[in-house]
């Protein structure tokens, strides 16, 4: 499948009914696991990403790590689209940020998380603009999600951070955005206004007691992002495996704990 081809596949997992369900990975192995378990997409995590590679998330990888994760990650998903974390875009030079936006594309992403954070949202939409030229002139129609942090950071409280978060949602898609992520909201209501008052599909961050996808459906969600719970879900087990092992030395155990396991060797070999 060509990228343009994947990217159209991943623009249109976004018109619903259905809520596109987005596993985040952070190598090569986990997008593979992911892809093999019958994600639609797959996407990646700024934070598990950095997490793996012994960095704090925020804008602090080095692009050239976050860039050969993500081609790993396209190669191990195959024909399974991959939409790319890169954070605030590591840069808030527009030149420097189209010139990196070429090198998500040209790693095989079809799409990107682009937040806000704590940035100026005027300055937000001026580089969505910059990514929107920039994917044009590889002719590649990547899609935007803009991540806006207000409820995430707690920039604004009650009514006036709905009121900042629809604002800059529109700010974002006049920009050229394709969706809006509002990481932060839980409660059914809220997430259901958001959804009825942002002009683009809606994602929001999956987390305790944020309803399962079929409900978000129903209050008008388009995509739902596990974030970094399937890293930590790992190495959770891991941590827990390799306590007892050491606690015990019984290798039988260790191998047990590990029965179930994805047969990765085998699926790499496949792929080459």
């Amino acid at each position: 499948m060509s990228q343009t081809a994947k990217a159209e596949l991943f623009r249109k997992l976004h018109e619903g009914p259905e809520v596109l369900v987005l596993p985040n990975a952070w190598d090569a192995a986990s997008a593979a696991v992911m892809a093999d378990a019958g994600a639609k997409a797959v996407a990646t995590s700024s934070a598990a990403v950095a997490w793996a590679h012994g960095y704090p998330d925020g804008d602090v990888l080095p692009v050239d790590l976050v860039i050969a994760t993500i081609a790993a990650v396209a190669k191990a998903a195959g024909p399974t689209p991959v939409t790319a974390d890169i954070e605030g875009g590591f840069t808030d030079d527009l030149d420097q940020l189209s010139d990196l936006i070429g090198r998500v594309i040209d790693a095989g992403a079809v799409g990107i998380n682009l937040e806000d954070g704590g940035r100026d949202p005027e300055l937000h939409a001026r580089k969505i603009a910059a990514v929107r030229a920039a994917a044009a002139k590889r002719g590649v129609p990547l899609f935007i999600n803009a991540r806006t942090d207000v409820y995430l950071r707690g920039l604004a409280e009650g009514e006036a951070a709905f009121a900042e978060t629809v604002r800059r949602a529109e700010l974002y898609r006049q920009a050229g955005a394709d969706g809006v992520f509002v990481p932060g909201p839980a409660d059914r209501e809220l997430i259901r206004r958001l959804a009825a008052e942002v002009r683009l599909p809606l994602n929001v961050m999956g987390r305790g007691g944020v309803p399962a996808a079929a409900e978000l459906a129903g209050l008008g969600v388009r995509r739902l992002s596990s974030a970094t719970s399937p890293f930590r879900v790992a190495y959770a087990a891991m941590a827990r495996a390799v306590e007892a092992f050491l606690r015990d030395g019984d290798p039988d155990a260790l191998a047990a704990a590990g029965e179930g396991a994805p047969a990765l060797q085998t699926r790499f070999a496949e792929s080459g």
